[in-house]
């Protein structure tokens, strides 16, 4: 099954910066639409932003202006760029592929705290 995995998480103080990279196996990737999640400890997971083949981007209001999604399909990674981190960012981030095709990753850990 192909699968996906993330890193680049960490502890950042508020107002700091992360770049979170996802990588995924196989040979399919630059025909997919990709996504980044997020979960909150005892929530459901969020959307965050996604990323058509063609370089659409959509980002949820709660990142809108602070997060950049990018990919790079000959490297089947996907990125997030993420800026003016706040507490409320803190959560363990996912990528996938819009339809879920890919087996979950570990997921990266964010968290934000002075």
């Amino acid at each position: 099954q192909m699968s996906v995995e993330e890193s680049g998480g960490g502890l950042v103080q508020p107002g700091g910066s992360l770049t979170l990279s996802c990588v995924a196996s196989g040979n399919m990737f630059s025909m997919y639409t990709m996504v980044w999640y997020r979960q909150h400890s005892g929530r459901q997971r969020e959307l965050v932003a996604s990323i058509t083949i063609g370089g659409t981007t959509h980002y949820a209001d709660f990142v809108k202006g602070r997060f950049t999604i990018s990919r790079d399909n000959d490297k089947s990674t996907l990125f997030l760029q993420m800026n003016k981190l706040e507490p409320e960012d803190t959560a363990v981030y996912y990528c996938n592929q819009l339809l879920h095709r890919y087996a979950w990753g570990p997921g990266t850990q964010v968290t934000v705290a002075s």
